[in-house]
């Protein structure tokens, strides 16, 4: 991957408020936006990233909670959402019945857990994040809670990677 170091020093260089809101549109935990915001200055991509691995690390449930509370269902990436649309790109053009078996599964899912199976679905298909979604269901609250934390990591990555090649 290329690095970008304008775009890292750009990013580094936000104010205060500018940066919260930027971080802000990567992960919707707003401890998780003042962690890596109070790692800066990022010496490169790599140190943003590993600042992104140990905030994570250090979120609370609720703070995960805050953390999924940005994120779209999977099956029903938000409309006009170009974020949520090209990471649940996979799910395009899908056929209906699916469509509503992710619907059916989700809704166990949330049942069970009391909030959106998170996956990072960035070139998964449909298929895929369904069979995820069943293999992940029989999971322990404790267990989950960790998967969860891991797959955001993930996509937090790869937000991150993109703000900085789109910069």
């Amino acid at each position: 991957m290329t690095n970008h170091p304008h775009a890292l020093e750009a990013l580094a260089a936000a104010d205060a408020a500018e940066l919260e809101g930027i971080l802000l549109e990567v992960c919707s935990s707003p401890r998780w936006a003042a962690a890596v915001a109070e790692a800066k200055p990022w010496s490169s991509r790599e140190a943003l990233l590993a600042a992104n691995a140990a905030a994570m690390a250090e979120l609370t449930d609720a703070d995960l909670r805050d953390a999924m509370a940005g994120h779209a269902r999977i099956g029903q990436p938000k409309a006009g959402d170009s974020t949520s649309e090209r990471e649940q790109a996979g799910i395009q053009g899908v056929d209906q019945a699916v469509l509503d078996e992710l619907h059916e599964a989700n809704a166990a899912y949330e049942a069970k857990f009391g909030h959106v199976f998170l996956i990072c679905a960035t070139g998964r298909t449909a298929a895929t994040m369904l069979a995820a979604l069943r293999e992940r269901h029989p999971n322990d609250p404790a267990t989950e809670t960790e998967i969860v934390r891991g797959e955001l990591r993930k996509i937090n990555d790869i937000r991150l990677n993109r703000l900085l090649d789109a910069s």
